[in-house]
């Protein structure tokens, strides 16, 4: 899986997570939240890929890349969104 691969899976995570938020069907700014919860899904991602390979964990189309960068992009969104919430 390459970078294409990477940010494709941010995207969709963010997707989703943005999607299953409850706060989603709220007010204004629901396009921010969007762009927010893609965003940080597809930097979460990123920097889980760069991280593993620096530390030697993974090699490029593993499974355990694809799940390390799955489980940080949500943790990630929910950080994101929590943060949103609070406002």
């Amino acid at each position: 899986m390459g970078w294409p691969g990477i940010v494709f899976l941010g995207f969709v995570i963010g997707v989703a997570g943005w999607w299953l938020n409850p706060l989603r069907r709220s007010g204004a700014k629901r396009a921010a939240r969007f762009w927010l919860a893609v965003a940080a899904a597809v930097l979460g991602a990123i920097i889980a890929k760069m991280l593993g390979n620096l530390a030697g964990a993974f090699h490029d189309g593993d499974s355990l890349e694809w799940l390390t960068c799955t489980l940080v992009a949500l943790a990630a969104v929910t950080g994101a969104v929590c943060l949103t919430a609070r406002r």
